[in-house]
């Protein structure tokens, strides 16, 4: 058991990294905040307790601007801060000789990810076959593959991937236990290498608000954002406007 041996296994080094809302990004972003605030504002109370499937949903789509706005708007030909700081840590990285897992819960970032990235990657979601999957996983401790894009709901159990000695979470997931699992992928029983774990947030923003809510009700953040047990979440108007900023 890794507990058994957890002082024999490398050193986890853990850094939050932050990039700021810029240009078009940071206004579409305010837009949509408005937007939720004002359907907050003329929402009644009962309104409010039977629109949290809504209301998650535009908290889905903020966090969906924050990672990259081309996830919402078709056709968007801007940048993402956040997207250039994790391409500039990939190529550091291999140009480094390193091996990446690059962690998001949203498959379509991880298209985005791996197109920008302009080097060799394979893909691991929720679709892959659990053949395709063993044989990537194979593949990837024996080649010179440099990056494993995993969808973190496909990827918190059950892979050994050694090979890698980075891990970056583009999106971190708010229940650390599940974010963790991910990272074990890695620092795990036969990793011989320091392993540097990367968590990637937009500055004043709600990725901001929710790592800080996280510590304070981890339960509440995890049924945000899961949207496991969102029609039940005990999430009040006020909670909702703490995390856009008000």
């Amino acid at each position: 058991l890794k507990k058994d041996v957890l002082n024999d296994l490398p050193d986890k080094l853990e850094k939050d990294m932050f990039s700021p809302l810029e240009s078009e990004q940071k206004e579409l972003y305010e837009a949509h905040t408005e937007r939720l605030r004002l359907m907050l504002g003329m929402q009644s109370d009962a309104e409010f307790r039977t629109s949290k499937l809504q209301i998650l949903a535009e908290i889905t789509r903020l966090r969906q601007i924050c990672c990259y706005p081309g996830l919402v708007y078709e056709g968007y030909e801007g940048n993402s801060s956040k997207l250039e700081m994790c391409m500039e840590l990939v190529r550091n990285a291999v140009n480094g000789g390193h091996k990446i897992l690059l962690f998001s819960q949203f498959t379509t970032m991880l298209d985005v990810l791996a197109t920008r990235a302009g080097i060799s990657f394979y893909m691991l979601t929720g679709a892959t076959s659990k053949e395709k999957r063993a044989r990537m996983v194979q593949a990837f401790n024996e080649d010179d593959t440099s990056v494993f894009c995993i969808s973190l709901k496909a990827g918190g159990t059950g892979l050994n991937l050694t090979a890698a000695d980075i891990v970056i979470h583009y999106d971190p997931w708010w229940n650390l236990a599940v974010q963790n699992q991910a990272t074990d992928r890695a620092h795990r029983i036969g990793q011989q290498n320091v392993v540097s774990v990367y968590r990637l947030f937009m500055k004043d923003t709600i990725e901001e608000r929710i790592r800080a809510l996280q510590e304070k009700k981890r339960e509440l953040a995890d049924e945000i954002l899961s949207g496991e047990g969102i029609g039940q979440a005990l999430i009040s108007r006020e909670e909702v406007l703490e995390l856009l900023g008000r």
